[in-house]
């Protein structure tokens, strides 16, 4: 398979350049023991942890009656609502915005969501520049690369390189691979884009239905600078993300900042309600949310696979991952990689294209350890290798079987065939304990890592009768 062979030369790839491994094993361990330091006390990490995982399976309980109700205190508070049921959709959307305001530049805040729908691409297909302000996106915007990590775009790339990629893009800047001016130099560029665009997109980490609200958890004010300088603002966000009340948004925002960079709070939340009021100073005269499906509501009809969904985008789960540690996020070639990726990927475009990424796991089970909302990653990744050669469950998983050769399948329905059948299995067994040695010893994938089964040369059935035991 096309798909599969993609994705081993990729993990190959990877394990073979010691940069990255150097630079994700560092960067991990940091990861790593920040969160450890932000969560002294392991008792009351479980019970915030639990209180998490209440919060968000109570929202996904309620989501459709969530969503009309975000839908309706949006409009109250001013905002416009448009629903995309794929990427395509998602994608006209913010194309007809844009047009609409004669707009052909686009600043950018960070946001897997608009990674997911490919926006830059397909925008910049119709004329339109599309630049990121975030500073790890940006640099990969340079480098023509997608983002490797969820939180931390840039996390695979060392000093050196990036001063190397600003020096060959800008010239006339000094060259230095001082972090501080890297990012005065960044800061430089990206503030005349800032003013420039007439159209600000964001994503979302959480929409309260209660309120309408919109919240933005980020670092570096660039979200801020896209959601309040240009006349419209554009959030785009999957329809998971909706959490029922205002009173929900603390304990979600601890988990999320302390499990993703172990900082008690980020620099800047931002809690977006409505466009630019009559005799406020600054924010945009028009927003726009844009809530994307994209496969969420497939999943949502799961009784199982519904907790993927939970997820808060924290990556934590990737930043405990002895996986994703020694091949770094590019070899996944998705989305969003990691464990919650292996999972989540997979179930949005179809395991006949993903179906690989539930094989990238060690099943240690660090990723269900340190999930903040307790997604049972490990017992979803089993689902979905089973799913992948198996199709026993209802269909909310595109690409079930695609694993299955016809002659694996062929394989199994006779051996279940013969072991149905007493005499013929009898049979069937005398004749292969008698032919051993004529049995290959290679069988596929199975004797790449081990050596071919030895047949005995009696079966159960004749040890048992010579020990006088009637099989009767």
């Amino acid at each position: 398979m096309q798909q599969s062979a993609e994705f081993h030369t990729r993990v190959e790839h990877a394990l073979a350049n010691g940069q990255i491994k150097a630079s994700f094993r560092s960067a991990m361990d940091g990861l790593m023991a920040k969160r450890k330091a932000a969560f002294p006390d392991t008792e009351a990490l479980e019970i915030l942890r639990l209180h998490g995982a209440q919060i968000r399976a109570n929202s996904l309980s309620k989501l459709p009656e969530l969503l009309e109700q975000l839908e309706m205190n949006c409009h109250k508070n001013g905002i416009q609502v448009h629903w995309a049921e794929s990427i395509e959709d998602a994608n006209n959307i913010v194309l007809t915005i844009m047009q609409n305001h004669q707009a052909d530049l686009l600043i950018k805040g960070k946001s897997m969501v608009s990674e997911e729908m490919e926006l830059n691409q397909f925008l910049e297909q119709h004329g339109i520049e599309c630049i990121e302000s975030d500073l790890g996106e940006y640099i990969l915007q340079l480098a023509g690369e997608p983002p490797s990590h969820i939180v931390a775009p840039a996390i695979h790339k060392s000093r050196q390189q990036i001063a190397h990629l600003f020096n060959e893009k800008f010239p006339d800047i000094p060259y230095s691979d001082d972090v501080d001016r890297l990012t005065r130099n960044a800061r430089e560029i990206l503030r005349k884009k800032f003013y420039a665009a007439r159209v600000g997109l964001s994503g979302v980490n959480f929409a309260v239905a209660e309120t309408g609200t919109l919240c933005l958890v980020e670092n570096e004010g660039n979200g801020r600078m896209c959601t309040t300088v240009p006349p419209v603002h554009i959030a785009v966000t999957g329809i998971e993300k909706v959490v029922e009340k205002l009173e929900h948004i603390p304990p979600l925002l601890k988990l999320l900042c302390r499990s993703a960079t172990g900082q008690t709070i980020t620099t800047y939340f931002n809690m977006i309600t409505s466009p630019r009021k009559l005799g406020e100073k600054d924010g945009p005269e028009e927003i726009h949310l844009v809530l994307l499906d994209n496969g969420r509501s497939r999943i949502y009809e799961d009784d199982e696979l519904i907790t993927t969904l939970r997820c808060i985008r924290c990556g934590a789960c990737m930043n405990h991952c002895p996986v994703y540690a020694r091949i770094g996020g590019h070899a996944y070639g998705s989305t969003i990689p990691g464990p919650i990726g292996s999972i989540l990927e997979p179930q949005k475009a179809g395991l006949d294209k993903l179906g690989d990424l539930p094989t990238a796991s060690t099943l240690c089970g660090a990723c269900a350890e340190v999930c903040p909302v307790h997604i049972p990653i490990p017992k979803l990744l089993n689902r979905l290798r089973y799913e992948r050669t198996r199709n026993d469950h209802a269909g909310a998983t595109l690409g079930q079987s695609s694993g299955r050769t016809v002659m694996e399948a062929g394989t199994w329905k006779g051996w279940s065939w013969v072991h149905s059948q007493p005499r013929l299995y009898r049979l069937a067994m005398y004749i292969i304990t008698r032919l051993r040695k004529l049995l290959p010893q290679r069988i596929g994938p199975w004797t790449q890592v081990r050596k071919a089964p030895h047949i005995a040369p009696k079966t159960l059935h004749e040890l048992a009768l010579k020990e006088g035991f009637n099989d009767k």
